[in-house]
């Protein structure tokens, strides 16, 4: 072989020589160019979609016979919906539930506020003097002198330097909650909260460590979790906010947060406390101020307080207290507050007018029907009661067979016997599964002979139920 040979052979030896010691994942990704760059090349060449023929008229509409949509609802869904009570009287001690008039253990009229005729009253003269609504957020000509009347004798009264007022209670504590909290900081949370408060911690986008209901040694474990993770990084533990966020009596399950264990623990692990006091403000306490007055601690131990006016005080909206430097930065951070329409003064003076209504002998005496209640309760062996003793608030389930559909058919049992109660309702959304219950009411328009009555009568017909035979007016 002579040199010219010998050379070309040398050089193809060294350009294979060269392949092998090139990455294989470099291959791939020249071997996957090429085969772009010819697909390029193919679709040019194929010609653009407006040389495609036009469908004909026909052809379109026929097309168009052949599509079906989806539909936007699933198929029977409003066939499963349960029927919806109809209601033609006011909402008080009794109530007509679809043509009957049953007596009121259904709704959260704790106090009895609804049907007050000086509350009534302050409603008609306020709507002569402003009219009805607002038609305007608070700092767009929408603040009305009741709004500022009202916002300084909620914070007399819970004995805080401020309160702020919102239009509607649920957008309270979903507003509050993302008005300080944010993406990349951290929120523990009760699993039972309330929806209200599941909403506004999914709109902060923080992180959330949800812990066991009422367990605080689950809250511990998780904030030990925490630490241990702050130590790691102390830079960005130093930028992270941390909150806890509760509900002082809650909806789900009529039982009562431990505030002192809880405000231990902040002071240990460097929290903030959000209470939520919508269903405890004018039930616990002896002046009906909550928690913080029920277990005599500093409410400065508290950072933010958000309760409600839509079940004690009868009316709507909802209001946020504390410190004056944390309530002013949620007029402008709070969007229920900065973008919805201000609390029509209507509202704002029924609630003035049901706070002059307040009394201690007015609590003990709610506090008593919840005793009195819960008692009773608990002397049915065919059902489980969840609440603590002091809730208004009772949720019933059965012992067996505790499904919707049986506790429905129960409420209605016990409305052809003119009481009016209800099964709780939660939506598909919620975080976590909610056990089926009845949720029993109790507020201080009742009687302890109404209340008994009214307990043995459910009694009654949780056994017409699993015994179908035998009538509830035949054991009365």
């Amino acid at each position: 072989m002579d040199g010219s040979g010998y050379s070309w052979a040398a050089k193809a030896g060294d350009v294979f020589h060269s392949y092998y010691e090139i990455p294989f994942y470099h291959l791939i990704v020249e071997f996957a160019l090429v085969l772009f760059i010819i697909k390029i090349l193919m679709s040019k060449s194929t010609g653009s979609p407006g040389d495609e023929t036009p469908l004909t008229e026909k052809e379109m509409e026929k097309l168009i016979a052949e599509w079906t949509p989806e539909p936007l609802v699933p198929a029977g869904a409003a066939d499963r919906e349960p029927p919806v009570p109809i209601i033609t009287s006011k909402v008080g001690k009794y109530v007509t539930v679809d043509g009957k008039e049953c007596l009121n253990l259904a709704t959260m009229n704790f106090l009895g506020m609804i049907g007050k005729e000086e509350i009534e009253d302050a409603a008609v003269a306020s709507v002569q003097k402003y009219g009805v609504g607002s038609c305007g957020p608070r700092g767009f000509y929408g603040t009305i002198d009741v709004h500022l009347l009202l916002e300084e004798k909620l914070a007399k009264y819970m004995e805080c330097e401020e309160a702020i007022i919102y239009s509607y209670g649920f957008a309270t504590v979903a507003s509050a909650i993302p008005a300080y909290s944010k993406r990349g900081d951290i929120i523990f949370c009760d699993k039972e909260v309330c929806y209200a408060i599941q909403k506004g911690i999914l709109a902060s986008r923080s992180t959330v460590f949800y812990y066991n209901h009422n367990d605080l040694d689950h809250l511990v474990e998780l904030l030990e979790k925490q630490a241990a993770e702050d130590r790691k990084n102390p830079k960005k533990a130093r930028v992270t906010n941390r909150f806890l966020v509760t509900e002082g009596l809650f909806v789900n399950t009529g039982q009562i947060t431990n505030l002192p264990r809880l405000i231990e623990l902040k002071q240990k692990y460097k929290f903030r406390i959000f209470l939520d006091e919508s269903y405890s403000f004018g039930v616990l306490g002896e002046c009906g101020r909550g928690l913080t007055e029920y277990y005599n601690v500093d409410r400065r131990n508290v950072d933010m307080i958000v309760g409600s006016m839509e079940f004690s005080l009868g009316s709507v909206g909802g209001f946020a207290c504390g410190s004056s430097f944390v309530i002013r930065h949620q007029r402008l951070a709070g969007q229920g507050y900065v973008f919805s329409a201000s609390l029509p003064p209507l509202h704002a003076s029924m609630v003035i007018k049901a706070m002059d209504y307040f009394d201690k002998d007015l609590f003990a005496k709610l506090i008593n029907n919840c005793k009195v209640a819960h008692e009773a309760l608990e002397a049915i062996d065919t059902i489980t009661v969840t609440a603590d003793p002091l809730s208004p608030m009772k949720h019933i389930r059965l012992i067996e067979n505790n499904s919707e559909e049986a506790l429905r058919e129960i409420c209605n049992l016990a409305r052809d016997n003119n009481l009016a109660i209800t099964v709780a309702s939660y939506t598909s959304t919620e975080i976590f599964k909610k056990e089926p219950s009845i949720r029993l009411t109790v507020n201080t328009e009742l009687t302890e002979e109404e209340i008994r009555s009214s307990i043995k009568l459910i009694k009654e017909v949780v056994h017409q139920y699993t015994s179908p035979a035998q009538d509830v007016s035949e054991e009365s």
